[in-house]
């Protein structure tokens, strides 16, 4: 059974990196800081960006580049820590964020003058994460990857105070110490929670060597539920979600890949969200998530600022898992 104590670290490489010691000294250090401004809040309208890409040989960094820059991010100086969706790997089908998103993404931040770029990732099935990574592509793909990488499910961990019900909840230090987190995500449906996209794709900030795989915690204090903690957690991020070629039906792993040939970008995760959902023919006021994240940011419609295409030009009906075809967009 896993606990959210150290009592979860009962093997000896567990215990060697995740020492109370260090444990400790991460909860003195963190818990009881205030969350940290949002990049872009819920006042005004959210600039989201929808760039058509028509496959992974485009030329990906000229279209992330033209993104970020219409969503006004500004990197300079500032650590960025990028969070590809790599779960599971089956060349059948599409179910992680493409490497050259991944290639283009550490080109463009570094170009923007970012003073580090990582890549970290902590898979909810594999325990092997490297392996994922070669498998997928990325350690053949993306530059210095082997150097960039950070492991989150072994990373060093601090404590931050409230988590849905947990008093203090662990979380790996290289995701707390970045300015910047960036959802590389892969827009699929979901079988549980009707859309994964740059919201969900937080569950890999979680530290499986200490809440389990896949994940348990967190499904124990629900996916909606937790997905909208984790956004609260982490207010200084960005998406980037890779709709080039997505996965539909059984998602997030078994479905079957569907091409929108689009990358959508924005500093306001759920108005990104919910503009993916329109995208996938999904009513976003019936995924439960983006409802609970009301408050954190924006889901209407006209609450977004809609830049590059429009909704209407790129929208592609992806077949939706049977617990959700409830939710299909009128």
């Amino acid at each position: 059974m896993i606990h959210d104590d150290h009592s979860a670290l009962q093997s000896r490489d567990q215990r060697e990196r995740f020492s109370r010691r260090r444990l400790l000294a991460g909860a003195a250090l963190l818990t009881g800081c205030a969350p940290a401004p949002r990049l872009a809040g819920p006042k005004g309208r959210a600039a989201v960006t929808i760039v058509r890409a028509a496959s992974y040989t485009a030329d990906l960094a000229d279209i992330l580049l033209r993104g970020v820059t219409a969503c006004g991010l500004v990197v300079r100086g500032r650590r960025i820590l990028l969070k590809p969706n790599l779960v599971e790997f089956d060349s059948s089908t599409a179910v992680n964020t493409h490497a050259a998103i991944v290639a283009a993404a550490v080109e463009v931040f570094t170009k923007l003058g970012a003073s580090e770029v990582r890549i970290g990732e902590g898979p909810g099935h594999r325990r092997d994460t490297i392996f994922l990574a070669e498998e997928a592509g990325y350690r053949r793909g993306v530059a210095d990857f082997d150097r960039r990488f950070i492991d989150l499910n072994r990373d060093d961990v601090a404590a931050v105070d409230g988590f849905a019900d947990e008093a203090r909840f662990y979380l790996p230090r290289a995701a707390l110490g970045a300015d910047v987190i960036v959802s590389l995500a892969k827009m699929k449906t979901h079988h549980w929670a009707g859309a994964t996209l740059a919201m969900k794709n937080f569950f890999g900030l979680v530290p499986g060597a200490i809440y389990g795989w896949p994940k348990n915690r967190l499904h124990y204090i629900g996916i909606d539920r937790a997905v909208r903690e984790l956004y609260r957690l982490f207010p200084r991020s960005f998406a980037i979600v890779d709709g080039i070629t997505g996965m539909e039906g059984n998602g997030p792993i078994q479905g079957s890949p569907r091409s929108a040939g689009v990358v959508v970008m924005g500093g306001d995760l759920v108005a990104v969200d919910a503009t993916c959902c329109r995208i996938m023919g999904i009513d976003p006021n019936r995924i439960e998530y983006l409802r609970l994240a009301g408050m954190l940011g924006h889901s209407a419609a006209g609450e977004i600022d809609q830049r590059g295409e429009t909704l209407a030009s790129v929208q592609t009906r992806f077949e939706l898992p049977a617990e959700f075809r409830h939710a299909r967009l009128a």
